[in-house]
């Protein structure tokens, strides 16, 4: 049953992905394409999580983390860039 919910998360998490991605190609301003990249690489590190669920590798929640750090880090580096004060 849990493997069921899962998978069904991870389906949508890919649909929401997919989705993402159309609004990161079809911005109209750079924010719009930050704000797309931040929202896919929060819903990669939820798909991550539910892969190490799936596959009972604990090891991928430490690759989540680290991924949402520097995932964390590029879009406040791109948020100084694009205010002009970097």
């Amino acid at each position: 049953m849990v493997n069921i919910i899962l998978s069904t998360a991870l389906a949508i998490i890919i649909i929401s992905i997919a989705i993402t991605m159309i609004r990161f190609v079809k911005g109209k301003s750079s924010v719009d394409r930050v704000i797309a990249f931040d929202i896919m690489t929060i819903a990669s590190i939820a798909m991550i999580a539910i892969l190490a669920q799936l596959l009972g590798r604990i090891i991928y929640l430490d690759i989540a983390l680290v991924y949402g750090l520097l995932s964390f880090l590029a879009v406040i580096i791109i948020a100084k860039y694009l205010e002009k004060s970097l």
